[in-house]
């Protein structure tokens, strides 16, 4: 099937198979390998990235399902040279860690701010609960966004939706 998505701003038209999923189609075919692949079973919450502006774990989402849609990644998250406030964060607080979760938690830390620039430590937990990191106990993702919320990371996006209550949303698969 040949699809045409709109990646960090980029349109892409590709020929492919009917049964790829998003977060190969963004690595194997886009060659964005920030999107990390885990679970496959939309568990550990690694491939996060937004469709059309919402988070979805891209191992449970067809590439074609994005077809005509909007899709944004980890690299689509710095401004030029000048890193988000949420990757300032995850490295002024050591969020990072190993790193594997990474991207998908930035994601949607991300999402977070845009939608509660000012989240509690509970609103925070409460939005990263879809995810798995094996490395930090949470504490340094939870002050890297906090960090994030108080250098100026709240609602970056012009066009954050907010039709639902904010921080209370998990990622969709």
């Amino acid at each position: 099937m040949r699809i045409t998505v709109t990646v960090n701003g980029e349109q892409h038209t590709r020929d492919v198979e009917p049964r790829l999923l998003l977060v190969h189609f963004l690595r194997d075919e886009l060659g964005l390998t920030g999107t990390h692949w885990g679970c496959d079973t939309s568990n550990c919450g690694v491939c996060a990235v937004w469709l059309d502006g919402t988070p979805v774990k891209s191992c449970t989402v067809l590439a074609v399902m994005a077809d005509g849609h909007e899709v944004r990644t980890v690299e689509g998250l710095a401004h030029g040279a000048e890193l988000d406030p949420v990757q300032q964060g995850f490295v002024a607080c050591h969020g990072l860690q190993c790193g594997f979760c990474t991207p998908g938690m930035m994601m949607t830390a991300r999402w977070l701010l845009d939608h509660n620039a000012d989240p509690s430590e509970e609103d925070i937990r409460k939005a990263i609960s879809g995810q798995v990191c094996r490395c930090t106990g949470y504490e340094n993702i939870v002050r890297s966004i906090r960090w994030a919320a108080e250098h100026g990371g709240g609602a970056r996006t012009a066009d954050a939706a907010t039709e639902s209550e904010p921080g209370r949303e998990e990622v969709r698969a």
